[in-house]
């Protein structure tokens, strides 16, 4: 049996959910609090990962969904499904740096195609990922994530995504198919 998996329940978020959910995302991405777990950005940018409107936007949108991971009534993880026509894109993807490292991710993303692939009928999920997180790049390839070499700019200046720290930030696009 998965222990990982033992008592998560996935739901939709709510407007209810929003502060929750940006504590949670800050916390595994931004600051000292991000550092008890391996996805940590806090050496590459400062400042937010996300606000209460950007979370608000994903919930709000027709052709997204924000998945909340709860286990015993608390939220422990989260991730975007936005449709965008033949595949699903992924993104806001947290879990709980107190619960990194335990398999909890693995369980969440296999939930997250298995929902795209169910709600939308999309033969792929598409994310971008900063093209210096080698560690979460790789950890994206070995659930079956590609690589492409397409790049997208940061957006520098625009300091609701953070405030960076080096000046060779971009986005790589990962490919999944989906079976």
């Amino acid at each position: 049996m998965d222990t990982a998996a033992t008592g998560l329940t996935f739901r939709d978020a709510t407007d209810a959910d929003v502060d929750a959910l940006v504590v949670l995302i800050e916390s595994a991405y931004r600051g000292d609090d991000s550092r008890a777990g391996w996805t940590t950005e806090a050496d590459i940018l400062e400042g937010q990962r996300t606000d209460l409107e950007g979370v608000l936007a994903v919930i709000k949108s027709p052709d997204s969904r924000l998945l909340v991971v709860e286990r015993d009534g608390q939220v422990v993880a989260c991730c975007q499904l936005e449709h965008r026509g033949d595949h699903a894109y992924f993104g806001m993807f947290a879990v709980s740096p107190q619960l990194q490292g335990g398999g909890l991710g693995k369980v969440i993303i296999a939930e997250a195609e298995r929902a795209a692939r169910e709600t939308w009928g999309v033969g792929e999920m598409h994310m971008t990922v900063i093209s210096v997180r080698n560690d979460l790049i790789a950890w994206y390839e070995r659930r079956g994530y590609r690589r492409t070499g397409r790049m997208t700019p940061f957006p520098y200046g625009d300091e609701r995504f953070g405030i960076p720290q080096r000046d060779d930030l971009q986005f790589e696009l990962l490919v999944k198919e989906l079976a």
